[in-house]
């Protein structure tokens, strides 16, 4: 058989390719499940350092000097398993969550590049963004709600850049409790006005302790002008001191650059925070603007404007980026100074250091891993196959023994597998075959010495004719028929057999009565069991009908009733009894004769066998008889069974269907 058609290598072929797709599978889900972990895992880190970097931001724009720090970093260290670190721009320690851990040392194991730089001054727009309105950074040249003077209301759009300031870095702006009561009283009734106009509006207080109406949709100017919302824009006495501060400063800073003051104004913006803006600014170099014509607007906080915004109106720009380096300048005595902060894992590494790296070496690991794992599979499979395929082969070479018709060893079933199974079965099939074989060559050897008995017989009488030595009387030829009849006996018993066994054994069935059957058996034997000097009698237990062929019947009853009479002696007697039993009629040859001994009863059936081996014709027939009864009940559909005992007697009782 060529390699290739080989069960041991299609299962060799079927578990490497299993192997190589389990492998491949397995290296995908888990690259994908570590992917998406990892995803999930530094979405959180990011959210986590929003949130760090945020509470830190909050905490340097509202007290200077890092007051409380220590106790908000460790809070934050706890909330989010992090180790966090704030120090100086020269990194001396301000606050570390992991000091005193396991006796580490206030600033050891830091990264040499910070996370974040913590400046309320200077926010980082990347970890910043996402925060909702009272804490977001404020758009610079966004929204405008005045256009001439202080408290005036008005809608523009600017240039949409980022202010850095933190809102929550109020600085002087900050209200006294005097001034917060007074406008939140405000604030509660323009609430009510605003509510009976049909707007809803709520008053919110910002960062800086002022209170703002905060309403729905675009709601401003209804609630400014029927209920006279713009005068809770109007400055208080705190920051009008604080707004001429910032005057003076923008004031200096254009004159040092040449440029003609910027008076300023104060109003609030969307999120509670001081929006600053230009009453009057000096008239642009070029042709001026709708926007400038109506008051010059400059609002603030503002950053710095370049590209085409600056080219635009350079002026502006300039104002612009006075009043915001006023503003830092007025606002860095009341935040923290910046500071350095590192977020990492409690180990010191950065969460991003320990995620997934799949680098030369880990590619080899894993390579390395699946080809052992594939080799693994295919010693296993190997050694799996050749322990499957030895019994196969045993029982290929078993059966081609079998066919050149050489003796066949038994093949041995060790296991109780399916191939166990078929080893049990082959060697029964090949017992059966061998006792079939056995049983044919007895067969023909009883044929022969059958056929040869009566053949010899009437050739020698024949001979003895033809040279005269005996005459041609009637009692030669009644002698020589005799010797013909038996032959004819034997051949119709072959020729039953031969065709029970194709199948081909034609049953003509019809109602018939089993003791009617059995009447006219015993009438037909009833002579010869009186030379023997045997009783013979039918005997019924009601009525049997049943279905079935009456010839075949008879045939079946009289040669038991002939094997009964001959084997009884003289003065015994056979017994024919047919009932119902059981849903189905029993017919029963019983006899007195000498009966059959416990290891010869197996094979009263078997084609050929008599109990007595010397084969004479004064003690047995053909050895057909039994073996013809057993396949024309079989052939009815019933069963035959025999009883007996040496001395006692011998009972075959046949169980026929009733229909």
């Amino acid at each position: 058989m060529p390699v290739r058609k080989s069960l041991l290598t299609r299962l060799l072929a079927v578990s490497v390719l299993v192997s190589v797709l389990s492998i491949a599978a397995t290296a995908w889900l888990a690259a994908q499940t570590t992917s998406g972990a990892i995803r999930q895992e530094q979405g959180q880190v990011l959210a986590d350092d929003a949130r760090i970097y945020d509470r830190l931001l909050g905490l340097a724009a509202g007290a200077p000097n890092w007051r409380g720090a220590d106790r908000t970093v460790r809070e934050l260290s706890a909330e989010t398993g992090r180790r966090i670190a704030l120090t100086t721009q020269d990194r001396k320690v301000i606050a570390d969550s992991a000091a005193g851990e396991h006796g580490a040392v206030p600033g050891s194991r830091l990264p040499a590049r910070a996370s974040a730089v913590v400046d309320p001054l200077a926010v980082d727009s990347t970890l910043a963004a996402g925060r909702d309105d009272d804490t977001a950074v404020g758009v610079g040249a966004g929204t405008r709600l005045g256009t001439g003077a202080a408290g005036g209301s008005g809608t523009g759009t600017g240039t949409g850049a980022v202010d850095r300031i933190d809102p929550r870095a109020v600085g002087p702006f900050r209200l006294p409790p005097e001034e917060r009561a007074r406008l939140r009283a405000m604030a509660e009734k323009l609430v009510g006005c605003a509510q009976d106009t049909g707007v809803s509006a709520k008053s919110v207080e910002g960062p800086s302790g002022r209170t703002y109406l905060e309403t729905v949709g675009d709601s401003d100017e209804v609630v400014d002008y029927r209920c006279g919302a713009i005068a809770l824009n109007e400055p208080t006495k705190t920051e009008r001191k604080a707004l001429d501060k910032i005057s003076e400063l923008a004031d200096a800073c254009m004159r040092r650059k040449g440029t003609k003051p910027v008076k300023l104004g104060l109003t609030m913006s969307r999120g509670g925070a001081p929006w600053l803006y230009a009453v009057a600014g000096p008239p642009p170099s070029k042709k001026p603007s709708e926007e400038a014509a109506s008051g010059g607007v400059v609002p603030s906080p503002a950053p710095s404007v370049t590209g085409s915004a600056a080219a635009a109106d350079p002026v502006a720009a300039l104002a612009a980026n006075c009043v915001d380096s006023a503003r830092r300048e007025q606002l860095g005595p009341y935040v923290s100074s910046p500071a350095l902060l590192f977020i990492t894992s409690p180990d010191g590494s950065r969460p991003s250091e320990s995620g997934f790296r799949l680098s030369g070496a880990n590619t080899a690991k894993l390579v390395g891993l699946a080809a052992a794992v594939l080799a693994l599979t295919v010693a296993v499979t190997a050694f799996a196959a050749t322990r499957l395929t030895r019994p196969l082969r045993a029982l290929t070479t078993a059966t081609q023994r079998m066919k050149t018709g050489e003796a066949t060893e038994p093949v041995p079933a060790r296991s109780a597998g399916e191939i166990s199974q078929l080893a049990a079965a082959f060697n029964d099939m090949a017992a059966h075959r061998k006792a079939l074989e056995e049983q044919r060559k007895a067969m023909v050897s009883d044929v022969a010495h059958e056929l040869r008995t009566p053949l010899s017989n009437i050739r020698g009488w024949l001979e003895a004719a033809e040279d005269g030595v005996v005459a041609t009387d009637p009692e030669l030829v009644t002698s020589l028929l005799e010797e013909a009849l038996l032959l004819q006996h034997i051949v119709n018993d072959l020729q039953d057999l031969a065709a029970a066994d194709a199948g081909t054994l034609r049953l003509h069935r019809e109602p018939a009565c089993a003791a009617d059957l059995a009447e006219q058996v015993v009438a037909a034997h009833q002579a010869r069991a009186d030379a023997a000097g045997v009783r013979l009698r039918a005997r019924a237990e009601g009525e049997p009908w049943l279905t079935a062929d009456p010839l075949r019947l008879r045939q079946a009853i009289g040669n038991l009733v002939s094997n009964a009479v001959r084997h009884t002696p003289a003065g015994g007697s056979v017994t024919v009894t047919s009932r119902v039993d059981s849903g189905r009629v029993a017919i029963e040859v019983a006899d007195t004769g000498t009966g059959i001994a416990a290891a010869d009863l197996p094979h009263v059936f078997d084609r050929f066998w008599r109990a007595d081996k010397s084969r004479t014709r004064a003690t047995g027939g053909s050895g057909l008889g039994l073996a013809i009864v057993r396949n024309l009940v079989q052939a009815h559909g019933g069963t035959v069974t025999a009883e007996s005992a040496p001395g006692r007697g011998t009972t075959f009782t046949l169980h026929l269907p009733i229909t």
